[in-house]
């Protein structure tokens, strides 16, 4: 490692001890739950890998609020109450959602915060928007986003308002819900995550990632990404697409072959370029990177230098 590298590189073995807990934090049963549909979650990755990052964002939550409280005895102003607003990256089918709701959980019960946990997925744009534009076949990428409105809901929670409120994304209807939201209203901590979060446009001035106090990027080969998109497209044919409902139920019927064919098409030809071309140049953005395997287990941790 370059002495220039702006990252600390801590594998997992030195990573693991940073953190420990008289009792563990969560149970087998509780960490199924978490489990995503194709991630190997287990009880010994949370406390290797989990609890040291929860850890590590409680003492920069705790030297956010020392350095709240100086700046507002200097300036003779009450201190006004924000929250710690936590952004989180990567790829479709790397396990951000995974991730993001095991620091929920461990947050909220280890360091007893309350936490609140959105995705951008809620601000995209609605299908009949993208269909107008001639875009829906690029859902996902920047375009296809509603940015303004993304940034007014993080610099509304990043500016102490006492509620705000945000879209709601179905997975079922592959659509943002024309009536759903979701209310937050003043969190200790908010975890934003999104292929966008850390993404930047030249036509713009201010950024989802400006809001931000830390940032984590979900990081993993592409080769074992594409893999886990065919496991998860497979497993979605067996459970949600047999629903007649659900928008993908034409692919429930499917043979094998014909759903390993399906998948890799959507792969290629849509989340592995997007991977490319918007995502994976923000991974250097981040404060820390979570770098998996291919048994989606956490190898090493980049973690950027104080």
């Amino acid at each position: 490692m370059s002495d220039l590298d702006p990252f600390l590189e801590i594998d997992r073995s030195s990573w693991a001890p940073l953190a420990s807990w008289e009792t563990r934090p969560l149970s087998a049963d509780e960490v199924d739950a978490m489990r995503g549909l194709v991630d190997e979650l287990s009880l010994e990755e949370v406390e290797a890998v989990y609890l040291p990052l929860a850890c590590l964002i409680r003492l920069r939550i705790d030297a956010m609020r020392d350095l709240a409280d100086r700046q507002a005895r200097f300036l003779g102003h009450p201190r006004h109450r924000v929250p710690f607003v936590i952004g989180l990256a990567g790829s479709v089918a790397v396990g951000k959602s995974t991730t993001a709701r095991v620091l929920q959980t461990l947050l909220e019960r280890e360091a007893d915060l309350e936490v609140a946990r959105v995705t951008t997925d809620g601000f995209l744009h609605p299908n009949a928007v993208l269909e107008e534009r001639g875009i829906l076949h690029r859902k996902g990428f920047p375009e296809s986003y509603d940015q303004r409105r993304l940034l007014e809901f993080v610099g509304a929670l990043k500016s102490g308002a006492p509620e705000v409120s945000c879209p709601v994304y179905s997975h079922r209807d592959y659509d943002v819900h024309p009536t759903s939201q979701i209310v937050v209203r003043q969190p200790d901590v908010a975890i934003i995550e999104g292929l966008n979060v850390l993404q930047t446009g030249q036509s713009q001035h201010v950024f989802v990632s400006d809001y931000f106090d830390f940032s984590v990027y979900v990081d993993a080969d592409v080769n074992d990404i594409r893999a886990w998109y065919v496991r998860r497209f497979e497993r979605l044919r067996e459970t949600a697409f047999v629903n007649p409902d659900d928008y993908f139920h034409r692919y429930a019927h499917l043979t094998d072959e014909e759903a390993e064919a399906t998948a890799l098409g959507f792969w290629t030809g849509i989340n592995e370029k997007n991977l490319v071309e918007n995502i994976l140049g923000t991974r250097e953005r981040a404060d820390l990177v979570l770098e998996k395997g291919p048994d989606h287990a956490i190898r090493r941790v980049r973690l950027r230098k104080a």
